[in-house]
C-alpha cells in the first residue's frame, strides 16, 4: 500500500502563502490523493483532491481560487499551494490515498499521512 508523508506546514501571517507537499511511496499507481484538514475538536474536512490520472482536480468551495492541488512530474509528490491564507485556515493538514477517484469523504480513504500543522496569525 502507498505510504504518505506531509511536509511544508508552519506559521504564516494572514494573506501569506504556504506550499504543502505529500510524498508518496512508489506504490501510488492508480491512487487518487486528497488533502484534508482538521481543527482541534472538529471533524476532518475535505480541502482538495487529485485523481489517479493526475488530471482531475476537485476543490472545496471555501478554497476555490486560493488553493491549488498539483503533482510533480514523477507523480510521487503532490502539492497543495495555499495562497491568501486566513486564520480560519489554521489546522492540521493531511494527505490521503484511495483508488482511482478522489472524493470528499475521509472514510473513503485507506492510507493517511501523519499531518502537518498550518497556523495562520493576524
Amino acid at each position: 500500500q502507498v505510504q504518505l508523508e506531509e511536509s511544508g506546514g508552519g506559521l504564516v501571517q494572514a494573506g501569506g502563502s504556504l506550499r504543502l507537499s505529500c510524498a508518496a511511496s512508489a506504490g501510488r499507481t492508480f491512487n487518487a490523493i486528497g488533502w484534508f484538514r482538521q481543527e482541534s475538536g472538529k471533524e476532518r474536512e475535505f480541502v482538495a483532491g487529485l485523481g489517479w490520472d493526475g488530471r482531475s482536480t476537485y476543490n472545496s468551495d471555501f478554497v476555490k481560487g486560493r488553493f491549488t492541488i498539483s503533482e510533480d512530474s514523477d507523480r510521487l509528490t503532490i502539492y497543495l499551494q495555499m495562497n491568501a491564507l486566513q486564520p480560519a485556515d489554521t489546522a492540521v493538514y493531511y494527505c490521503a490515498a484511495r483508488q482511482f477517484r478522489a472524493t470528499a469523504k475521509p472514510n473513503d480513504y485507506h492510507n493517511w499521512g501523519q499531518g502537518t500543522q498550518v497556523t495562520v496569525s493576524w
